[in-house]
């Protein structure tokens, strides 16, 4: 596989994985942090930078399609959209450091859109959970390796 199609790869896992699409990107990290044959920071850095950005493509669609969350192709549904909504409610912009979490961290970040949460915050809260969250399971896969 050549690096490039590596670090694409990666990047466009980590993206769809943070979108309210199904996905997963840890699986690909922790492949490639296994082979050896990449850098670890760098994998880290692809890898939170298209997780943060599949978030900010949320934040954008909570900011603009409330209107249409009961219509029946709106992909999230309206019970985790109802809870991220409480959850974001109750915590506030803190809660973002959970938007790493399957599940409920996708609806959260388009509760943040539809709350109008400032994007300076909500980038740099989320960039601290995605890119953190990559360390730690940067460090897990290299501790075992």
């Amino acid at each position: 596989m050549s690096t490039l199609a590596a670090y694409g790869g990666l990047f466009l896992a980590a993206l769809v994985a943070a979108t309210i699409l199904p996905a997963q990107s840890e699986a690909v990290l922790a492949g490639l942090l296994a082979t050896g044959n990449y850098s670890p920071p760098l994998l880290i850095l692809v890898a939170g930078i298209g997780n943060v950005l599949g978030s900010v493509v949320n934040w954008l669609l909570g900011r603009g399609v409330e209107r249409f969350r009961q219509a029946r192709w709106f992909p999230v549904s309206a019970e985790n959209l109802d809870r991220a909504g409480r959850w974001y409610r109750r915590y506030g912009w803190w809660s973002l450091l959970f938007s790493w979490l399957p599940i409920v961290g996708d609806p959260l970040t388009v509760a943040a859109g539809i709350m109008r949460e400032p994007f300076w915050r909500f980038l740099l809260v989320v960039s601290i959970a995605k890119f953190g969250r990559y360390i730690v399971l940067a460090a897990l896969v290299l501790h075992w390796l």
